[in-house]
């Protein structure tokens, strides 16, 4: 990733929309395969993905912070190139097994039906949480995240 690119992506938004803060995390959607941060990035530069969702467990065991309502973030491209800065507008603790329709439509992926996206979700989570030594089960916690697209990065699209 270019450190550069991602700050002066930042900076010049910030500038902008008159905010005085660092630049917030960048980060790609998915498993880290540049055709999926390519492919997840793409639907939330058209306004088709304005939802994702995390293992709350993931977050304690790499020491990251659980999102906030209200918070930037930076979504990077399979390239790790700056895409678009989000919002996030709404976040939820939700079981696996107990998310919405509405919530996973908002994911954006696949034909939108809740079936295409459990069915995506549980071999997603079942190869994340492996690669610490946990085992998948439906009534995994996740925090689901509701966010909005405040700027796309105009030279990535």
């Amino acid at each position: 990733m270019s450190v550069n690119k991602v700050e002066e992506f930042w900076h010049r938004y910030a500038r902008e929309n008159m905010l005085s803060m660092s630049a917030p995390e960048a980060w790609m959607f998915g498993d880290g395969s540049k055709e999926m941060g390519d492919e997840l990035g793409s639907l939330v530069v058209s306004g088709m993905k304005t939802g994702t969702c995390a293992a709350h467990c993931i977050y304690e065991l790499e020491g990251e912070e659980i999102p906030k309502e209200g918070q930037y973030d930076i979504v990077l491209d399979g390239d790790n190139n700056p895409l678009a800065i989000i919002k996030y507008t709404k976040i939820d603790f939700v079981k696996m097994n107990e998310v919405t329709r509405d919530f996973a439509r908002s994911e954006g992926e696949g034909d939108l039906s809740y079936d295409y996206w459990y069915r995506e979700h549980v071999k997603f989570f079942t190869w994340e949480l492996s690669q610490h030594g946990l085992t998948f089960t439906p009534e995994l916690l996740l925090v689901c995240q509701t966010f909005k697209v405040v700027e796309v990065n105009k030279d990535r699209v």
